[in-house]
């Protein structure tokens, strides 16, 4: 019997989430004190047995000092439109994963990662509202209304 694609992102999310606690060298105990969250009920999401609410979601990402919008995207709830075939959050676990680095390595790399993202996005927020404002007035014509010395008489 085929496995329900639901739980497939639960375990793979689970699964994302145990990885990301282990590159930050914490405990379960550990990231369960720092995101609010009982030890039981992080074991569970670990091993997706369990589907987190968008507030632990929050927390857990807090706590493993990435974004939210990353672990949203690890579960499915996020992202898939726009991803063009890549991994949200790829990028930052391989930066967080890599033996070769030292931990203030990674975390310059991870900084400087995140800003180009950032600036990437409002780059492509800018674009959207620019694009819009383009369709309203076509061929760069100013807005219909009164002659700029109004009306004549």
């Amino acid at each position: 019997m085929a496995q329900d694609p639901w739980r497939a992102q639960l375990e793979a999310f689970g699964s994302f989430v145990r990885t990301q606690r282990q590159l930050a060298k914490l405990s379960l105990r550990e990231l369960a004190e720092l995101a609010t969250v009982s030890n039981p009920y992080l074991s569970q999401i670990e091993r997706g047995l369990h589907e987190p609410s968008i507030r632990v979601i929050k927390a857990i990402a807090n706590a493993l000092d990435i974004s939210t919008e990353t672990l949203l995207a690890q579960v499915g709830l996020v992202g898939e439109d726009d991803s063009g075939g890549r991994i949200h959050g790829a990028t930052e676990a391989a930066i967080s994963a890599d033996p070769y680095l030292t931990d203030g390595q990674r975390e310059a790399l991870l900084a400087v990662y995140r800003s180009y993202v950032a600036e990437s996005r409002n780059t492509i927020k800018r674009g959207r509202s620019a694009g819009a404002k383009a369709k309203a007035q076509p061929n760069g014509a100013p807005p219909p209304g009164p002659p700029p010395g109004g009306p004549s008489t």
